[in-house]
C-alpha cells in the first residue's frame, strides 16, 4: 500500500510539473513579461475552476511539495547574517514589512481555504 501511495504521491507531482514546463512553454512563445512559473498556476488555477483539472489528480503531491515548503526559506534566512546593514533601522523595517505580508498572506490562504472547504462541504450535503 504504501509504494501505491508514493507512486501517486510522484506521478501527481510530474503532472504539477508538466503544468509548471507548460507555463514556462507559454510564457517563452508569447514572449510575457510574467514568469512561467507564475503563467503556469495560472493554467492550473484554471484548470482548477473550471473542474478540468480535478483536485484529486493533483492533491496528494501538492501536499507533498507543502512538506518540503520551509526548506527552501533556509538558505534565504542564513544568507541574510552575511549583511549587517539588514540589522539596523532599514532592516528592521524591512523585516517588519515581510513579517507583515506573510501574515498578510497567511490569512488570505487560510480564509480562501475556509471558503472551498464550506463550498466543498456544501456540495456534498446535496
Amino acid at each position: 500500500m504504501a509504494i501505491r501511495k508514493l507512486i501517486q504521491i510522484v506521478v501527481q507531482a510530474f503532472l504539477l510539473y508538466l503544468i509548471f514546463l507548460l507555463g514556462e512553454a507559454v510564457a517563452n512563445i508569447f514572449k510575457l513579461i510574467i514568469p512561467g512559473s507564475i503563467v503556469g498556476l495560472l493554467i492550473l488555477l484554471a484548470g482548477l475552476l473550471t473542474r478540468i483539472v480535478p483536485v484529486v489528480v493533483i492533491e496528494d503531491g501538492a501536499k507533498a511539495f507543502l512538506l518540503f515548503l520551509p526548506l527552501f526559506f533556509v538558505p534565504a534566512t542564513v544568507g541574510i547574517i552575511q549583511y549587517p546593514e539588514f540589522l539596523s533601522l532599514q532592516g528592521a523595517l524591512l523585516i517588519f514589512m515581510v513579517v507583515l505580508s506573510t501574515c498578510i498572506s497567511l490569512v488570505a490562504a487560510g480564509w480562501a481555504s475556509q471558503l472551498f472547504e464550506n463550498r466543498k462541504k456544501g456540495r456534498q450535503e446535496i
